[in-house]
């Protein structure tokens, strides 16, 4: 694919960027070149305006490592060790590293990809991260900016984000798992370790975790809710099955426990079952079963 005046023109190119690359270029010019030379002068927002306007393409880039200001770069990416950009790294296709990921200025997104993002090592963004795939890290992820992945998030490590989190699949850390604002998973929510949301905890699926769960907001899953220590939330706690958990399950003041929610109360049984150490004040449905009642 070429880059043109015509091209530019029909796009709606600002008057700044339509004189850069008139300067620049005689004639047209292969995509990826432009996108190359407009990091390369610091024009990083035009790289990406360029990208949002004629996508990403089926090219495939291999390098050694990746150390940069910035990346744009419109195909898919495999880099044998690690990848690190003072400010963003845009990949049009997907992106796999050899060793960690490291991106972002605290201002604005961190890292965009298109399709699926795997680090062999860890991830660390200053800013936003999105990916249109799936997102793998083989140890921990630490975000400052909304983490959003339109499939399975996994981290072998701790997952932490100081600011929202919303996953089209699975979200399944291997530790703990902190975030400073909503959590949502279209799948399944998971940590081997303890789970905490500062404004609500939501999964299609079910919710687990090795140690407690802890919710500012509500917490809503569509199956049931597993938890080693505490379920605590600052609001409601909502499951469509059963509610477990090896210490004690609390809702906010003025708020309720809701077990069983789409099952029927004749099933709650086996299905809606709440088990803690002490029956949960404002239960509200959902089967309280004794700690003397347990199998």
């Amino acid at each position: 694919m070429e880059i043109s005046k015509s091209a530019l023109r029909a796009k709606g190119s600002c008057a700044s960027g339509f004189r850069w690359f008139a300067r620049r270029f005689n004639s047209a010019t292969e995509y990826q070149q432009v996108l190359d030379a407009l990091v390369d002068d610091g024009r990083v927002d035009d790289a990406c305006w360029l990208m949002d306007q004629f996508g990403p393409t089926h090219a495939v880039r291999v390098l050694d490592t990746v150390s940069a200001p910035a990346l744009v770069f419109a195909g898919s990416l495999h880099v044998r060790q690690h990848v690190e950009a003072e400010s963003l790294v845009r990949v049009g296709g997907s992106l796999r590293a050899g060793g960690g990921i490291r991106a972002g200025n605290g201002a604005g997104q961190a890292i965009v990809v298109g399709g699926d993002l795997h680090a062999a090592g860890g991830l660390h963004a200053l800013g936003a991260v999105k990916t249109g795939g799936d997102l793998a890290s083989a140890w921990s992820i630490e975000v400052q900016g909304p983490l959003a992945s339109g499939g399975h998030l996994r981290a072998r490590g701790d997952l932490r984000c100081d600011a929202s989190i919303h996953v089209g699949g699975d979200l399944a850390a291997g530790r703990d798992l902190d975030a400073g604002g909503p959590v949502q998973a279209g799948k399944s929510l998971q940590a081997g370790g303890a789970i905490s949301g500062l404004e609500g905890l939501r999964a299609g699926h079910g919710i687990h975790a090795g140690r407690a769960i802890h919710s500012g907001m509500h917490i809503d899953a569509g199956w049931g809710i597993v938890a080693g220590e505490d379920i605590v939330a600052e609001a409601a706690i909502r499951a469509g099955e059963s509610i477990v958990s090896n210490g004690s399950i609390r809702a906010g003041a003025g708020y309720g426990i809701h077990a069983g929610t789409s099952v029927r109360d004749d099933a709650w049984s086996s299905c809606g079952r709440v088990v803690a150490r002490t029956q949960p004040e404002r239960l509200l449905s959902g089967l309280w079963v004794p700690p003397e009642a347990r199998q």
